[in-house]
């Protein structure tokens, strides 16, 4: 491994010589030059790692040193190291984007740290976060061999999704394929006891967690009670690890109050999951409550055309006789015409906002090619989420609440799973067409392979015929069917979907954040 190398421009540079002596004893490369001009000779010839620079030279001044590295070698580390501590000299040196500043006298051990956050921070993180996992792995390992409740397997997630950013970072490819591989155990793990609990759950025959249908009146609805306006934001097919992503970017502008997840029902659609949650209903007694709002899957029309009407009909049955709104933002036009229209918003008591950028995305992902290579896995998901939210309408209505009195919750209705092992089912021409879910008649399949619902009522869902059970994949299976089977497999292999049984899309959040 090559030593790092450091360049030292001070024009008292002999006075430092016990710091140079200290450094080359640690193993560094220390370049000694008295001036500006010097300085940026050196970085001519290459192999600098990072710059010590004085800011009182004669000469060519720190302050002009600073301004030409920066305009040749942009991302080079320049720690600014002053007699001076008036604050337009800071200004000045943090607008010319240094590394780090350091005031006079600086001693050895400052300088020794500074030089590692700045040319090791990314190796020592790494190394750390390996070793902290390894620690770690047992510990979750025995957790998985307890019998765990509902909220224990929140909590659990909630660990697995940490160390899933944790070690992102780490360039060490054993740790990664150790982690998906208990990852993957967890996974497996999970959609047994989702399978074990579901229908008791969903009949009041056991003790349920927070669920799509009891979420809006557990959670939002408290929140109606506050003078602020609340805000509630819905990103479509939005992941937990997504959201703890893109939460420290978020919170630049607003403050996490509770950062919670509840339980998607099945299936794991916007369809069902939504329309559920909306409702504070099960799809079935939706239907047959509010059959007006209901379009089933063989039917003509969007299937959540009508959220807006079933959250005022849930407003309703629980007494909340206010003005709500209902924004669906599906392009940058319609971004820019709700955010013109936000002060306007904050007369309201409750505003919903729907971003289905995550859900186009993972579709695009399916159909295109270069938007696979985006998003190829699932860093690099959680990255173009990111990204996304960076240059996206929703960041200005971000702001724009950070700066007002408003409760704001960011959730979604359910999450996907990347697929990847196909499972085969045969039925009739009007069999549903979704990957990780399937409704219809003469359905074929092994039983052994699926989540089996012969009787819909039983989860309360609609049925569509006399015999038309529901049956759902489990954590990265998809089902195909025998015709082309092989190019069916070949097209949706390595793709995001939802529909089915996954800590992915079942385990999602419900974040209440104020300015």
């Amino acid at each position: 491994m090559e030593k790092i190398s450091i360049l030292w421009a001070d024009d008292e540079i002999d006075m430092l010589k016990p710091h140079i002596l200290f450094l080359e004893e640690k193993g560094y490369r220390v370049i000694p030059v008295t001036s500006g001009n010097e300085a940026l000779e050196e970085l001519s010839e290459g192999g600098v790692d990072i710059v010590f620079l004085d800011e009182n030279m004669p000469g060519l001044s720190g302050l002009a040193t600073l301004t030409e590295i920066k305009s040749r070698y942009p991302r080079l580390p320049v720690i600014m190291i002053t007699k001076s501590e008036e604050e337009h000299i800071m200004d000045e040196a943090l607008g010319g984007k240094i590394s780090d500043y350091l005031i006079k006298p600086v001693n050895p051990n400052q300088i020794l740290l500074t030089v590692k956050k700045h040319t090791e921070a990314k190796r020592l993180v790494s190394e750390k976060s390996t070793f902290s996992y390894q620690q770690e792995f047992r510990d979750i390992s025995m957790r998985l061999s307890d019998r765990l409740n509902a909220e224990e397997w929140i909590e659990l997630y909630k660990k697995l999704v940490y160390w899933d950013l944790e070690l992102s970072s780490t360039d060490d490819e054993n740790i990664h394929d150790i982690f998906i591989s208990q990852k993957s155990e967890a996974g497996k793990m999970f959609s047994k006891f989702y399978e074990q609990h579901y229908i008791d759950w969903v009949n009041g025959e056991s003790e349920k967690p927070l669920m799509s249908p009891t979420v809006v009146r557990e959670r939002l609805f408290p929140l109606l009670e506050d003078e602020r306006p609340t805000f509630m934001i819905v990103i479509d097919n939005f992941r937990y690890d997504q959201w703890k992503y893109i939460q420290p970017f978020v919170e630049q502008y607003l403050h996490t109050e509770r950062d919670e997840i509840y339980y998607s029902i099945i299936p794991t659609t916007t369809q069902f999951a939504r329309n559920s949650m909306f409702a504070g209903l099960m799809p079935a007694e939706i239907e047959r409550k509010y059959p007006q709002y209901w379009v089933n899957e063989d039917e003509e029309g969007f299937k959540n055309q009508f959220e807006s009407e079933l959250m005022g009909e849930n407003l309703k049955r629980h007494g909340f006789n206010i003005k709500h709104t209902y924004n669906k933002v599906l392009n940058a036009q319609h971004g820019k015409k709700l955010l013109d229209n936000l002060p306007n918003l904050m007369h309201n008591k409750l505003n919903i906002i729907i971003y289905n950028f995550i859900d186009m995305l993972s579709h695009a992902r399916t159909d295109s090619n270069i938007v696979r290579e985006l998003a190829e896995d699932e860093r690099a998901y959680r990255s173009v989420t990111l990204s996304w939210l960076e240059h996206s309408p929703l960041l200005e209505v971000i702001k724009f609440l950070s700066e007002h009195q408003a409760n704001v919750v960011i959730t979604t209705d359910h999450g996907s799973v990347k697929i990847d092992n196909p499972v085969r089912v045969k039925g009739d021409r009007d069999i549903s067409v979704n990957l990780r879910y399937k409704q219809g008649r003469l359905l074929d399949y092994n039983p052994k392979q699926v989540f089996e619902v012969k009787e819909p009522r039983k989860i309360f869902l609609p049925k569509r015929y006399i015999t038309s059970p529901y049956i759902f994949a489990h954590n990265g299976d998809f089902f195909a069917y025998p015709n082309n089977y092989n190019q069916y497999v070949q097209y949706y292999m390595n793709t995001f979907q939802h529909g089915g049984i996954s800590m992915e899309e079942i385990l999602i959040p419900f974040v209440t954040l104020r300015s």
